[in-house]
């Protein structure tokens, strides 16, 4: 019987009804033409039967598993669309590894996603939540995907524009209810630029582990692409965000919170040194700010390895960064949500923010 604990990075849940892995489009195709999506009523019940599964690196599943059909789409395949002197078009078939899909841009000398590097999961998954880390997104490169839209029963294909992408959001999530998603990505379509050196370097630990000067203009905090991918990859694992079977702070669903956007004026009642970064403003025009999940956990007293002594040692925040609830070798699903839990309540009680979780929630909630 094939568990959730052998399928994702968390490395727990239970069975599912049924497990098909689809190793072409064609195939994920003929799952998903016997599965249309539901009624919002059937959806917001978690009553769906199908539950599709990429790399399972964003999902926690109760131990009592999926009744329904898993699918996971298991094809892979990069291929060059649009090839010019300065740009090129490439289209990653949504089972293919993400870190790897990166790597390849890298090798070939093309710039736009090697930030982006180290970031677990299959391409497929990436625009769902707009997949970012260290000053760049999945936004800023994707062209097009093509999907199957189980509402109407066909194949779609969704620009930038349609997909109508936000911070760790896009219409695809907006679309997902209780893990019933009515979009299915079958392929991202990127734009990279060919070029020795990065897209310009935005996040302020990068610029300086690259030695950039900050000050500088665009074109001048830019480095060399492998040098670039190298330093993120060292800066992941240095917080446990680099998928290690050997490294039990990597058995998690990486960040277990989205940094929460809140108004300016609340940001305001804050410690003066917590991060906080412009995030544009309200359509009736009140300022906001991104916060950082990880520094509102730490002071709210939930430090690195918090939680162990709720859960007898069986999961806890990573030992190296304090944004990943971690499985510490025998946990349950229950036992990172205490942790999560905890974390999320004494940020509340501390600053008055809600946290919000990143990770799919099936048949559990937070």
């Amino acid at each position: 019987m094939t568990t959730f604990r052998e399928h994702t990075t968390a490395r727990v849940g239970g069975p599912a009804g049924e497990w098909i892995t689809a190793y072409s489009a064609a195939e994920a195709r003929e799952v998903l033409a016997a599965h249309p999506l539901p009624d919002e009523a059937v959806r917001a019940a978690g009553d769906d039967t199908l539950l599709v599964l990429g790399g399972g690196s964003n999902l926690l599943v109760s131990e009592e598993g999926f009744s329904g059909t898993v699918l996971q789409l298991g094809f892979t395949g990069i291929t060059v669309e649009h090839d010019s002197d300065d740009a090129v078009e490439v289209t990653f078939a949504a089972g293919q590894n993400w870190d790897e899909a990166v790597a390849w841009a890298v090798e070939n000398r093309l710039s736009g996603i090697e930030a982006l590097a180290g970031i677990p999961g299959s391409c497929g998954a990436t625009p769902v939540q707009n997949v970012g880390a260290y000053g760049s997104e999945v936004a800023h490169t994707l062209v097009r995907v093509r999907a199957w839209d189980r509402a109407a029963g066909a194949e779609v294909t969704l620009s930038a524009e349609q997909l109508g992408f936000a911070y760790r959001d896009s219409m695809l999530k907006r679309t997902t209810i209780s893990g019933s998603v009515r979009y299915v990505v079958l392929s991202v379509t990127v734009r990279l630029q060919r070029s020795e050196l990065s897209a310009p370097v935005r996040y302020a630990e990068l610029i300086r582990r690259l030695g950039l000067d900050d000050h500088a203009p665009d074109h001048a905090r830019r480095a060399p692409l492998e040098q670039v991918r190298r330093t993120v990859l060292a800066l992941r694992a240095g917080k446990g965000m680099v998928l290690d079977p050997q490294d039990q702070d990597t058995w998690s669903t990486g960040s277990f919170f989205t940094n929460p956007i809140v108004p300016a004026s609340l940001a305001h009642q804050l410690p003066d040194d917590a991060p906080r970064f412009p995030a544009g403003t309200t359509e009736q025009s009140e300022v906001m700010v991104k916060l950082s999940a990880a520094w509102l956990i730490d002071r709210a007293g939930c430090g690195k390895g918090f939680g162990a002594e709720l859960t007898d040692g069986r999961a806890s925040l990573s030992t190296k960064h304090t944004l990943a609830v971690t499985n510490r070798g025998k946990a349950s699903t229950e036992d990172l949500l205490t942790v999560a839990r905890a974390a999320r309540d004494r940020v509340r009680e501390a600053f008055g923010i809600e946290l919000h979780p990143e990770p799919v929630l099936i048949g559990c909630s937070l």
